[in-house]
């Protein structure tokens, strides 16, 4: 089997990558397009090719050389707020790969098995009798990104009914893990707590809104999930990926200052509030764990502990030069 991992140098990516040369016999093939520190240690067991997938040409090319049987698409602009601060550059890059390279696929005679990764930022302003989150409730995107989401949701649908290709879809809830990079919000609580640790800066911790409620699985849960969606899953349908569980910011705060012995504050920054937040989002993966049988394995806590030591790695690391 080969399988092409779009984005597999971002922090989901990365760990599919990993998740499928360990738990399968795949051939694996990755396009890059910035920096690569994530998968330096996959360079031999790994295909890469580096390209922009904006760039329809450069598709073609990619797909007629590789000619996967699977297609992984998790290559994306996902992080909300810059949605904000550039919401075309977003939309461009959430929309034009994906068209690229399902109308590449169609060009070439190719008919791999794809899957297309949503946001449970598609469903937006979710109203409280809503919860929790089913894929039957109104998609209301209340950021640029969700309407990208969206369209890219919808995009894999579209090729499905038009052109028979074998799309599965999923929206993914908040996922976590090492990795990750700083401007999400629990690596970038563990980071300040690292640091504080470490004397780099005085001891108080940063936040944003404390009250919003999330629904958080292990990034490695997660990339599991994704690998049996693509294999197991209903050609044309779309399923929820998460946990179930909500929990406020304020309680994974307060969870990561209990592994650590330094006396830390807590400080409200404004630039970390978004302008609209929706207060709770929680997901009923039940579609999803009736097709495949997929449950979260990893504890919430190993999750976190695992995200502040990476992050305390990191900084002494950076303390050595």
């Amino acid at each position: 089997m080969r399988a092409l991992i779009t984005g597999i140098a971002g922090f989901a990516g990365s760990h599919l990558a990993e998740h499928l040369l360990t738990e399968s016999d795949t051939e694996i093939w990755g396009v890059v397009r910035g920096e690569g520190w994530r998968i330096a240690h996959l360079e031999g067991p790994v295909t890469l090719r580096r390209g922009d997938l904006r760039d329809p040409q450069f598709c073609r090319r990619l797909l007629e050389e590789v000619r996967p049987q699977h297609l992984y698409h998790l290559a994306a602009q996902a992080f909300v707020p810059s949605s904000w601060v550039d919401p075309w550059g977003t939309l461009e890059a959430n929309l034009r790969p994906q068209i690229n390279l399902l109308a590449a696929a169609l060009e070439l005679g190719l008919r791999p098995r794809a899957l297309v990764l949503g946001s449970n930022e598609e469903y937006g302003a979710v109203r409280p009798e809503e919860l929790p989150i089913r894929e039957e409730t109104p998609l209301r995107p209340d950021s640029p990104y969700g309407v990208s989401k969206v369209a890219q949701d919808l995009l894999g649908l579209q090729y499905h009914l038009s052109h028979g290709l074998e799309i599965v879809r999923v929206r993914p809830f908040n996922h976590v893990g090492p990795g990750q990079r700083e401007h999400f919000v629990v690596p970038a609580l563990a980071q300040q707590i690292a640091e504080i640790e470490a004397g780099l800066r005085p001891p108080v911790v940063r936040v944003g809104n404390l009250e919003a409620q999330r629904d958080f699985t292990d990034v490695r849960d997660m990339v599991r999930a994704y690998a049996l969606a693509l294999t197991q899953g209903l050609p044309g349908e779309v399923y929820n990926i998460g946990s179930g569980v909500t929990r406020s910011i304020r309680q994974v705060l307060e969870a990561l200052l209990a592994f650590s012995s330094a006396r830390i504050s807590i400080e409200v920054d404004p630039t970390r509030l978004r302008p609209s937040d929706v207060p709770v989002s929680v997901c009923d993966y039940n579609r999803f764990r009736e097709r495949t049988g997929w449950a979260p394995r990893i504890p919430w806590e190993q999750t976190l502990r695992d995200v502040l030591q990476e992050w305390r790695e990191r900084v002494t690391q950076r303390e050595r030069g």
